[in-house]
Protein backbone atom coordinates (compact mmCIF):
# COMPACT_ATOMS: atom_id res chain seq x y z
CA UNK A 1 0.00 0.00 0.00
CA UNK A 2 1.40 3.37 -1.03
CA UNK A 3 1.42 6.65 0.90
CA UNK A 4 -1.25 8.00 -1.45
CA UNK A 5 -3.47 5.00 -0.71
CA UNK A 6 -3.10 5.64 3.02
CA UNK A 7 -3.99 9.29 2.51
CA UNK A 8 -7.12 8.32 0.58
CA UNK A 9 -8.15 5.93 3.38
CA UNK A 10 -7.53 8.60 6.00
CA UNK A 11 -9.38 11.30 4.07
CA UNK A 12 -12.41 9.06 3.50
CA UNK A 13 -12.55 8.04 7.15
CA UNK A 14 -12.26 11.51 8.67
CA UNK A 15 -14.48 13.23 6.11
CA UNK A 16 -17.06 10.46 6.63
CA UNK A 17 -17.03 11.19 10.36
CA UNK A 18 -17.80 14.84 9.59
CA UNK A 19 -20.62 13.81 7.28
CA UNK A 20 -22.13 11.65 10.01
CA UNK A 21 -21.82 14.49 12.53
CA UNK A 22 -23.71 16.78 10.15
CA UNK A 23 -26.33 14.04 9.78
CA UNK A 24 -26.68 13.91 13.57
CA UNK A 25 -27.22 17.67 13.71
CA UNK A 26 -29.86 17.31 10.99
CA UNK A 27 -31.47 14.40 12.92
CA UNK A 28 -31.41 11.96 10.00
CA UNK A 29 -32.01 8.20 10.23
CA UNK A 30 -29.18 5.69 9.97
CA UNK A 31 -29.52 5.41 6.19
CA UNK A 32 -29.21 9.17 5.96
CA UNK A 33 -26.09 8.95 8.13
CA UNK A 34 -24.53 6.38 5.79
CA UNK A 35 -25.45 8.34 2.68
CA UNK A 36 -24.06 11.63 3.98
CA UNK A 37 -20.92 9.98 5.36
CA UNK A 38 -20.20 8.21 2.06
CA UNK A 39 -20.94 11.31 0.00
CA UNK A 40 -18.60 13.41 2.12
CA UNK A 41 -15.93 10.74 2.32
CA UNK A 42 -15.55 10.02 -1.37
CA UNK A 43 -16.90 13.24 -2.92
CA UNK A 44 -13.62 15.12 -3.30
CA UNK A 45 -11.67 12.09 -4.49
CA UNK A 46 -14.37 11.30 -7.03
CA UNK A 47 -14.18 14.79 -8.53
CA UNK A 48 -10.38 14.47 -8.65
CA UNK A 49 -10.43 11.08 -10.40
CA UNK A 50 -13.08 12.13 -12.92
CA UNK A 51 -11.16 15.28 -13.84
CA UNK A 52 -7.90 13.37 -14.14
CA UNK A 53 -9.64 10.68 -16.23
CA UNK A 54 -8.53 8.04 -13.75
CA UNK A 55 -10.29 4.78 -14.45
CA UNK A 56 -11.77 3.27 -12.37
CA UNK A 57 -12.60 5.94 -9.79
CA UNK A 58 -10.81 5.01 -6.58
CA UNK A 59 -13.80 3.75 -4.61
CA UNK A 60 -15.16 1.73 -7.53
CA UNK A 61 -11.80 0.03 -7.90
CA UNK A 62 -11.78 -0.65 -4.16
CA UNK A 63 -15.23 -0.63 -2.48
CA UNK A 64 -13.59 -0.85 0.95
CA UNK A 65 -13.69 2.96 0.97
CA UNK A 66 -17.50 2.87 1.00
CA UNK A 67 -17.50 0.29 3.79
CA UNK A 68 -15.19 2.50 5.86
CA UNK A 69 -17.52 5.47 5.36
CA UNK A 70 -20.56 3.41 6.36
CA UNK A 71 -18.72 2.09 9.40
CA UNK A 72 -17.93 5.65 10.47
CA UNK A 73 -21.60 6.55 10.05
CA UNK A 74 -22.71 3.68 12.31
CA UNK A 75 -20.22 4.65 15.02
CA UNK A 76 -21.38 8.29 15.02
CA UNK A 77 -25.06 7.27 14.94
CA UNK A 78 -24.67 5.49 18.28
CA UNK A 79 -22.17 7.85 19.93
CA UNK A 80 -22.93 11.41 18.73
CA UNK A 81 -25.11 12.08 21.78
CA UNK A 82 -22.04 11.65 23.99
CA UNK A 83 -20.27 14.64 22.43
CA UNK A 84 -20.77 17.95 24.22
CA UNK A 85 -20.28 20.16 21.15
CA UNK A 86 -20.79 18.31 17.90
CA UNK A 87 -20.22 21.47 15.87
CA UNK A 88 -16.79 22.03 17.43
CA UNK A 89 -15.86 18.41 16.75
CA UNK A 90 -17.11 18.86 13.20
CA UNK A 91 -14.89 21.90 12.63
CA UNK A 92 -11.72 20.26 13.89
CA UNK A 93 -12.31 16.89 12.23
CA UNK A 94 -13.02 18.75 9.00
CA UNK A 95 -9.72 20.63 9.39
CA UNK A 96 -7.90 17.32 9.88
CA UNK A 97 -9.67 15.77 6.89
CA UNK A 98 -8.69 18.76 4.75
CA UNK A 99 -5.04 18.32 5.74
CA UNK A 100 -5.18 14.67 4.66
CA UNK A 101 -7.23 15.06 1.48
CA UNK A 102 -5.27 17.96 -0.05
CA UNK A 103 -1.96 16.03 -0.18
CA UNK A 104 -3.86 13.01 -1.52
CA UNK A 105 -5.09 15.09 -4.45
CA UNK A 106 -1.92 17.05 -5.10
CA UNK A 107 0.24 13.96 -4.66
CA UNK A 108 -1.73 11.95 -7.19
CA UNK A 109 -1.52 14.77 -9.74
CA UNK A 110 2.25 14.95 -9.20
CA UNK A 111 2.51 11.18 -9.62
CA UNK A 112 0.66 11.50 -12.93
CA UNK A 113 3.15 14.21 -14.01
CA UNK A 114 0.50 16.90 -14.29
CA UNK A 115 1.58 20.55 -14.65
CA UNK A 116 1.69 22.80 -11.61
CA UNK A 117 -1.70 24.42 -12.16
CA UNK A 118 -3.40 21.02 -12.27
CA UNK A 119 -1.51 19.82 -9.20
CA UNK A 120 -2.80 22.81 -7.24
CA UNK A 121 -6.36 22.50 -8.53
CA UNK A 122 -6.51 18.76 -7.78
CA UNK A 123 -5.36 19.39 -4.23
CA UNK A 124 -8.05 22.02 -3.75
CA UNK A 125 -10.77 19.90 -5.39
CA UNK A 126 -9.96 16.79 -3.36
CA UNK A 127 -9.94 18.75 -0.12
CA UNK A 128 -13.01 20.91 -0.67
CA UNK A 129 -15.66 19.16 -2.73
CA UNK A 130 -16.67 16.45 -0.25
CA UNK A 131 -17.47 18.98 2.47
CA UNK A 132 -19.13 21.26 -0.05
CA UNK A 133 -21.47 18.46 -1.17
CA UNK A 134 -22.20 17.53 2.46
CA UNK A 135 -23.25 21.03 3.46
CA UNK A 136 -25.28 21.71 0.30
CA UNK A 137 -27.27 18.48 0.73
CA UNK A 138 -28.37 19.43 4.25
CA UNK A 139 -29.04 23.05 3.30
CA UNK A 140 -26.25 24.69 5.30
CA UNK A 141 -23.91 27.46 4.27
CA UNK A 142 -20.83 25.43 3.22
CA UNK A 143 -17.81 25.68 5.52
CA UNK A 144 -15.71 26.38 2.43
CA UNK A 145 -17.66 29.62 1.89
CA UNK A 146 -17.96 30.93 5.45
CA UNK A 147 -17.15 34.61 5.58
CA UNK A 148 -13.42 35.23 5.34
CA UNK A 149 -12.36 31.89 6.86
CA UNK A 150 -9.21 30.21 5.59
CA UNK A 151 -10.55 27.03 4.01
CA UNK A 152 -10.03 27.07 0.27
CA UNK A 153 -7.07 29.33 1.01
CA UNK A 154 -5.59 26.63 3.27
CA UNK A 155 -6.09 23.99 0.57
CA UNK A 156 -4.52 26.30 -2.00
CA UNK A 157 -1.50 26.99 0.21
CA UNK A 158 -1.01 23.29 0.91
CA UNK A 159 -1.19 22.40 -2.77
CA UNK A 160 1.30 25.13 -3.62
CA UNK A 161 3.61 23.80 -0.89
CA UNK A 162 3.46 20.33 -2.45
CA UNK A 163 4.21 21.67 -5.93
CA UNK A 164 7.06 23.87 -4.70
CA UNK A 165 8.63 21.10 -2.61
CA UNK A 166 8.36 18.65 -5.51
CA UNK A 167 10.44 21.01 -7.63
CA UNK A 168 13.32 20.66 -5.18
CA UNK A 169 13.14 17.06 -3.95
CA UNK A 170 11.80 13.63 -4.91
CA UNK A 171 11.16 12.67 -1.28
CA UNK A 172 7.46 11.78 -1.23
CA UNK A 173 7.15 12.07 2.54
CA UNK A 174 8.64 15.56 2.49
CA UNK A 175 6.35 16.64 -0.36
CA UNK A 176 3.18 15.26 1.22
CA UNK A 177 4.19 16.35 4.72
CA UNK A 178 4.80 19.96 3.70
CA UNK A 179 1.42 19.98 1.99
CA UNK A 180 -0.41 18.60 5.03
CA UNK A 181 1.40 20.92 7.44
CA UNK A 182 0.70 24.08 5.45
CA UNK A 183 -2.95 23.13 5.00
CA UNK A 184 -3.59 22.30 8.65
CA UNK A 185 -1.63 25.25 10.01
CA UNK A 186 -3.72 27.78 8.09
CA UNK A 187 -7.05 26.08 8.73
CA UNK A 188 -6.30 25.56 12.42
CA UNK A 189 -5.14 29.17 12.71
CA UNK A 190 -8.43 30.32 11.25
CA UNK A 191 -10.37 28.24 13.78
CA UNK A 192 -8.22 28.89 16.84
CA UNK A 193 -7.06 32.46 16.32
CA UNK A 194 -9.65 33.91 13.97
CA UNK A 195 -7.34 34.35 11.00
CA UNK A 196 -9.40 35.76 8.14
CA UNK A 197 -9.13 37.19 4.67
CA UNK A 198 -10.70 40.59 4.05
CA UNK A 199 -14.14 40.27 2.49
CA UNK A 200 -15.88 42.50 -0.01
CA UNK A 201 -18.15 45.17 1.50
CA UNK A 202 -20.57 46.99 -0.76
CA UNK A 203 -20.30 50.78 -0.77
CA UNK A 204 -22.78 53.31 -2.07
CA UNK A 205 -21.77 54.74 -5.44
CA UNK A 206 -20.08 58.12 -5.52
CA UNK A 207 -22.39 60.93 -6.48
Amino acid sequence: MTALDLLDYGAVLVFALTGALVASRAQLDIVGFAFLAALTGVGGGTVRDVLLDRNPVFWIGNPDYILIACGAAIVIFFTAHLVESRFRWLLWLDALALAVAVPAGAGLALQMLQPGVIVVLMGVATGCFGGLMRDVVVGQVPLVLREGELYVTAALAGSLAAWFTARHTDDAMLILGSCALATFALRAGSLAFGWRLPVYRARPPRS
